[in-house]
């Protein structure tokens, strides 16, 4: 085996890196619906590559939505509880132009970045009605192969 090689990132690097984020987040978010609601629902689906947040209204129409990747980071950056914190941010402040007040929350998935982006929309100053863990659970799995035959 040869030498391991390290990678190191200059600050210079980690300056434009964070800038690029920066520039991702602070997009304008289009508003399409020019009713004001009161209380919406974010949906949060975090996996082992990526985190998307979705804000629906109580009937389930969709109002906006963001991700990780969308935002700018790439590759295993993207499943961090640090980028989701990033996508509930841009997402609570979409909330906040929309005039959404107050949130149910349902979760799905085994991503590291589930209770990050709840923590970061309940500190923005949007209100948690609920918090529910909607991650699909096989009851019976599948169906077992059948006997060999020998």
């Amino acid at each position: 085996m040869g030498k391991k090689k390290i990678i190191t990132q200059s600050e210079e690097e980690l300056l434009k890196e964070s800038e690029k984020i920066e520039k991702a987040s602070s997009k304008e978010i289009k508003v399409e619906t020019p009713i004001r609601v009161r209380e919406g629902c974010v949906y949060i689906f975090s996996s082992y590559n990526n985190t998307i947040l979705t804000l629906s209204d109580i009937k389930g129409n969709v109002l906006l939505s963001n991700s990780a990747g969308r935002l700018g980071f790439k590759g295993s950056k993207k499943s961090t509880p640090f980028a989701a914190s990033k996508v509930a941010e841009v997402v609570s402040e979409g909330a906040k132009k929309l005039g959404i007040e107050k949130i149910h929350i349902f979760v799905r998935g085994v991503g590291s970045g589930r209770e990050s982006a709840i923590r970061s929309l309940a500190a923005r100053g949007l209100e948690v009605i609920s918090i529910k863990d909607v991650t699909p659970i096989p009851h019976n799995g599948c169906r077992p192969p059948k006997p060999r035959r020998v």
